[in-house]
């Protein structure tokens, strides 16, 4: 209990812990500008207007050709922008490609990030990402295969910046702001995914696809100098935080292990249920996320028949929706938390209830309201709006469990998380390109079942209290 009183004056949103918060918020959406140009580019880049007489190969093309053979430009569109034959497939395998790279190096740069330091591993991150997204127009031009290891690549940055953020949470976020905190870092990705599918459009249609590279791997740029200006590991090192404010972090943080380890124990978190449920969540939640992120755009496009423009202004719209609730949920858990109206692990799995029923509500609905444009615009608002509530639940729920590992863990979070978007994002290729009806019919409904079984195994299995095994153990010595 001694815990409320100096929280109560703590949260103060001029403190620089929340001007760290900014930092990383904008970073997130610089980096996911990057991730999710590519699913307003595609309209464009794609031959989805061929002429009855092009003679550069057909649209039927099978995948393996298609990562064997250059996709080659055949039509211009907007200053010599390339338009390709990618078969949905080829498109599939392309949009998964960056979770590839993610995934290679989740688990390993979140190990790194606790011992040498998140700083300057996230910053090398955005800094590598942003270069390679200004080559992405070029990789496009010499082949699906450069471009398929452009994005793997980029993925492997990415992953290196998202991972570590929570290491530097982990000492600078005091237990009773952690949801405000790192929701208003996370909600960077839905912000800069409402940017980008906002203006994406627009910039494709004025200066051509290319530039939608262009111009966030510029601002990416730019961000890292900020980046490397700004952030430091921990609070007793920063050169401009006040006495006060320190105090206040370490004295909150004081419960909880700060020392470096020497090993993981793996052993031991292998046979953790509440780790599990966690893992459970992310692999869930990433499963619709991804098809959102990734394809709403072209479903918005294919489905309700709206131009590039208009499709980019209406993908965007959701992820405002999404912006809005991450920072709210976050305001209401800690709210809830701070007088004590609720346990942590109710918040965790009321949060995560939110986040994973509501979206697979939407989605069963989708299907049976696809003649009407309002209803239809609003459920795809709805679904990434309520899917976020889940960063107040289990998103952040390995702070609570295992602050000491809270790096390593995320990245092992957001590798299963990975997998559900790689396996989501090509089986939503697959499906579509069969029949475009029944496709997506599937889709949504598959989509909810997966979300449904990790909430039931969350609500069983997910606790808030710090495990044995992530507990420092004081020895005696005579």
């Amino acid at each position: 209990m001694d815990k409320k009183p100096p929280t109560r004056k703590g949260p103060d949103f001029c403190s620089l812990r929340y001007g760290l918060a900014l930092i990383m918020h904008l970073s997130n959406v610089t980096l996911i500008t990057q991730r999710v140009g590519l699913s307003i580019a595609i309209i464009a880049m794609v031959n989805g207007t061929q002429r009855p007489a092009l003679s550069n190969g057909s649209t039927e093309e099978p995948l393996a050709d298609a990562l064997e053979e250059p996709g080659r430009p055949i039509q211009d569109l907007n200053a010599g922008t390339s338009v390709y034959e990618w078969s949905p497939e080829t498109q599939g395998v392309i949009f998964s490609s960056i979770s590839y790279g993610i995934i290679l190096t989740l688990v390993p740069s979140g190990y790194l990030a606790g011992i040498v330091g998140a700083k300057h591993m996230l910053g090398a991150g955005l800094l590598t990402s942003s270069v390679l997204a200004l080559f992405t127009p070029v990789a496009a031009d010499l082949g699906v295969t450069l471009l398929v290891v452009t994005r793997t690549l980029q993925g492997v940055a990415q992953g290196m910046a998202w991972t570590g953020q929570f290491t530097i949470w982990a000492k600078w976020a005091p237990p009773l702001e952690r949801s405000q905190l790192t929701s208003i870092a996370g909600s960077g990705a839905a912000f800069g995914s409402f940017i980008i599918l906002c203006v994406g459009g627009l910039i494709s249609q004025a200066l051509g696809w290319p530039f939608i590279f262009y111009i966030f791997g510029s601002i990416g740029c730019v961000c890292c100098v900020l980046w490397f200006t700004v952030i430091y590991d921990d609070p007793m090192h920063h050169p401009c935080i006040s006495v006060r404010e320190r105090e206040h972090i370490v004295s909150s943080l004081a419960q909880q292990s700060t020392s470096p380890r020497r090993s993981v124990p793996i052993k031991a978190m292998v046979r953790c249920l509440p780790l599990w449920a966690i893992f459970t969540g992310f692999f869930s939640h990433f499963w619709l996320c991804t098809i959102i992120i990734t394809y709403l755009p072209t479903y918005i496009n294919s489905v309700l028949h709206v131009n590039i423009r208009d499709s980019g202004v209406l993908s965007s719209l959701p992820f405002i929706a999404a912006y809005s609730c991450t920072i709210l949920g976050g305001q209401l858990a800690d709210f809830l938390l701070s007088r004590n109206l609720l346990r942590l692990v109710t918040v965790r799995k009321l949060f995560s209830s939110l986040g994973l029923l509501l979206p697979s509500l939407c989605a069963v609905a989708l299907p049976f309201v696809a003649s009407s444009y309002t209803t239809t615009i609003a459920l795809l608002i709805l679904i990434p709006g309520t899917s976020n509530l889940c960063d107040s639940g289990f998103i952040i729920n390995t702070l609570d469990v295992a602050p000491r590992y809270a790096s390593f863990l995320m990245g092992v979070s957001r590798g299963f998380g990975l997998i559900a978007g790689i396996i989501s994002s090509t089986a939503t290729g697959f499906l579509i390109s069969q029949d475009s009806v029944s496709g997506w019919r599937n889709v949504f409904f598959l989509s909810a079942a997966v979300n449904l079984f990790g909430l039931v195994f969350y609500l069983t299995f997910g606790q808030a209290e710090i495990q044995d095994w992530a507990k420092e153990k004081t020895l005696t010595r005579l």
